[in-house]
């Protein structure tokens, strides 16, 4: 599936798939689709039966959304820390509840018909790979993978294996990104050439060296189980819960946390795909008079990357995408006045077009065309379809299609859509 990166000192089972003869007497009252019809038959409750792999954190709230679609039942709940997912174990109390992915898939594949991955950005290939060789329908927070290949990997097995995708970027279900693309389409603002996107994150330490203190390891967290497939690190402090995402080994840094929500409006409004050319500067941080500091195994504390799109689908030339984070922003446009909010305030996404320019928040939420005085003048009928729910409308979506099956109902961040968008 994917290749090991290192080998831990130890002969656990954390690095092979559990094989064992038990077999589960788990009963449900709700009956999987597959058992009782082929690909897209609706079992009588028409509910989409969910094993939910990162049950605390955002699986929380990405679980609780899924049941509240009415057309979803949560079968499963698997985490390696009963820590975090406590409350989600709380509120689920029918779902039968396994540490390890492995297991689960192992003795319960015949009954669940879709998997949610919520794990840390470094596991969610590997989970969502081997639900997907079962046929099961995905949906995975975002960044979908933790590098390019894992990304194009999970592109290629969902048309391999036919089944419904999602990824977690609930801002391409929102009505923001499609009131961009109308205006886009429209050509109020003229053709498009420069894009510039930034973010108050991390938010999260980065740009430090690694810690050194060693407390043991929690009772209620598998730590073998945590790395996965990351090399083996013996357990330190404030990594969890999500102090991770700063780290090469498990997470993505500021870019790849925000990159797939404040990216995919350009992407979508412009038709973008794949860059030809990417350049990236970052900073340091201070260790002592006259001494910066830079610690290859923590991403940078900021960060400014171009990349460039040679031949996007709806631009005349090619367009040069601007990724700023770590309290980097673009100059303000002499439009916008002093009082007025550039962006959000912390985030945002700036188009500068050929007649005007437009705006907007993080998850392309209150866009804006500027000069905000054309927001009162410029009317026009809506003629993209929008997402009943808007961003929140997310979950239900996916449920939905998976109901539906594949190639059945069109979705918003379908792994053809998210896989592109991730690699970037």
């Amino acid at each position: 599936m994917f290749t090991k990166k290192t080998n831990p000192p130890s002969d656990n089972s954390r690095r092979k798939f559990i094989k064992t003869a038990a077999v589960s007497a788990a009963t449900f009252m709700i009956v999987p689709r597959h058992v009782l019809g082929g690909k897209g038959f609706i079992a009588p409750s028409d509910k989409l039966l969910i094993a939910g792999v990162g049950a605390g954190g955002k699986g929380t709230s990405d679980i609780a959304n899924f049941y509240k679609s009415g057309k979803a039942e949560i079968a499963f709940l698997c985490d390696v820390d009963t820590r975090r997912c406590a409350e989600t174990v709380k509120n689920f109390p029918k779902a039968k509840f396994y540490k390890d992915f492995r297991e689960l898939f192992d003795k319960e594949s015949k009954n669940f018909d879709a998997v949610s991955v919520s794990t840390p950005d470094h596991t969610h290939a590997v989970v969502a790979m081997a639900a997907m060789q079962l046929g099961k329908h995905v949906y995975v927070q975002k960044p979908l993978t933790h590098d390019i290949y894992e990304a194009r990997k999970l592109q290629e097995a969902a048309e391999r294996y036919k089944v419904v995708t999602q990824m977690g970027n609930q801002g391409s279900s929102g009505d923001g990104v499609r009131q961009l693309q109308e205006w886009y389409d429209a050509g109020i603002i003229g053709d498009v050439s420069q894009v510039y996107i930034w973010t108050n994150r991390p938010i999260w330490p980065q740009g430090i060296p690694w810690p050194t203190a060693k407390p043991p390891v929690p009772k209620e967290l598998d730590w073998d189980l945590w790395l996965g497939t990351a090399p083996y690190k013996d357990y330190v402090d404030k990594l969890i819960p999500g102090s991770w995402r700063g780290w090469w080994d498990y997470g993505t840094g500021a870019l790849g946390d925000l990159g797939c929500h404040l990216m995919e409006a350009p992407f979508r409004v412009l038709g973008l795909k794949y860059a030809s050319d990417v350049q990236a500067s970052v900073g340091s941080v201070f260790v002592d008079f006259g001494e910066r500091g830079y610690f290859p195994d923590s991403c940078p504390p900021s960060s400014h990357a171009t990349l460039t799109f040679a031949k996007p689908t709806k631009t005349q030339g090619p367009v040069t995408m601007h990724w700023m984070d770590g309290g980097i922003k673009p100059e303000r446009p002499d439009e916008l006045g002093p009082n007025e909010l550039f962006g959000d305030g912390n985030s945002g996404i700036l188009f500068i077009g050929t007649k005007a320019k437009m705006m907007a928040s993080e998850y392309a939420a209150n866009p804006r065309l500027i000069p905000l005085s054309m927001n009162e003048q410029v009317k026009l009928k809506q003629t993209i379809e929008r997402v009943p729910g808007s961003a929140d409308g997310h979950y239900a979506q996916w449920v939905e299609g998976a109901i539906a099956g594949y190639g059945n109902k069109q979705l918003s961040s379908p792994f053809s859509l998210a896989g592109p968008l991730t690699q970037a």
